[in-house]
Order: C-alpha cells, then structure tokens, then sequence
C-alpha cells in the first residue's frame, strides 16, 4: 500500500475481498480467536498489512493441503 491520507480506508476492500473468498471464509471458520489484521509502516514510506490467524495444527495441515 503506497502513501496515502488513510491507508486502512484503501485496504478495507481487498481484506474484505478476501473474507468472502474460499480460502477467507475456511480460515475466518477455522481461527480462533478471529483472525485480525495488523499495519505496519514499510522502509520505502508506503504501508504493509499483514493477516494473523491462529488456527489448531490438524487443521492448518489440512488447508496446506487444500489451498497451497
């Protein structure tokens, strides 16, 4: 995400995209607590946003499975 006035307002989009995705909805389903996004000012100046899930071991081997 480049440099701009609300960065969170730009992304809210393409995380929402996501959820409603196959891969977003299985893991918005499977993490517990709720998956939670989090942003982080990059080197260049612009934003990174990255998505935290925590998801049991039996199931993350299944969506490695199906998904990667």
């Amino acid at each position: 995400m480049g440099d701009v006035e609300d960065p969170d307002l730009f992304v809210a989009q393409p995380i929402y995209e996501w959820q409603q995705s196959e891969m977003g909805k299985w893991i918005m389903e499977h993490s517990n607590p709720t998956p939670m996004w989090k942003r982080h000012i990059s080197s260049w100046g612009g934003h990174t946003y990255n998505i935290y899930a925590y998801i049991p071991e039996i199931d993350y081997t299944y969506f490695l499975l199906k998904y990667k």
